[in-house]
């Protein structure tokens, strides 16, 4: 066995294995940091197919940006796990149904005559000035410019709606315009104000005191 073909087994069931424990995971913090191995684990098979820039954008996106997103959001967030997993069997078999086409999908398309060796054979190895970056650039924009274009305008117009539902203005929150904070001076910000010391004696009826007690006396006889 060659050592390329060892190191693919090798990241490819570490990456099945923190797939697995993705779903699995009780606690959605490591659920998180599983799916990150499972990234850092498909950069590497993305590497051995000599896919540099796309390992890198995973690595960097993904991993670094996406994913510490999702953790300081889950970290941060008060959820009431028990309550989470409520009703958790019931939608068991909608999922396993789910599940059962997509494995079925899967084995259809890849025990098909789309792949194999006879089909895909082995890339031959490219020039030391090669660039697949350069390749994939060339191809994202002439062959795929329109989808490409596409794509990048729904992103837009969710970003645009994501800032919108922020800043919307809500009954129960406290708004402050920028222009009132801005013209404040500081001489309005804090009054000083002095007072006189006053000091109040506290005066005992020393005759009512005794009576209450007397008083209490009486009732517990």
């Amino acid at each position: 066995m060659e050592f390329k073909t060892l190191v693919f087994y090798f990241l490819s069931t570490i990456m099945v294995l923190a797939a697995l424990r993705v779903v699995t995971a009780r606690n959605p913090v490591h659920a998180v940091l599983y799916l990150v191995l499972t990234f850092f684990n498909a950069g590497g098979i993305w590497l051995l197919l000599s896919a540099e820039f796309l390992a890198i954008v995973l690595v960097m996106i993904y991993v670094g940006a996406v994913m510490v997103l999702f953790l300081f959001v889950v970290m941060m967030l008060d959820i009431d796990f028990k309550k989470l997993r409520e009703g958790f069997w019931s939608y068991l078999p909608v999922g396993a149904l789910v599940g059962g086409l997509l494995a079925v999908e899967m084995a259809l398309v890849l025990g098909g005559s789309y792949f194999g060796v006879d089909v895909m054979p082995e890339p031959a190895a490219k020039a030391v000035e090669y660039s697949n970056t350069r390749a994939l650039g060339l191809v994202l924009y002439t062959d795929y410019v329109y989808p490409f274009e596409l794509a990048a305008f729904v992103l837009l117009i969710a970003m645009v709606a994501a800032v919108s539902l922020t800043l919307r203005r809500r009954r129960a929150s406290k708004y402050i315009a920028p222009e009132v904070q801005v013209a404040a001076r500081h001489e309005e910000r804090m009054t000083l104000v002095k007072m006189a010391v006053e000091k109040k004696l506290l005066v005992v009826d020393e005759a009512a005191v005794e009576k209450d007690a007397d008083a209490e006396k009486g009732s517990g006889q």
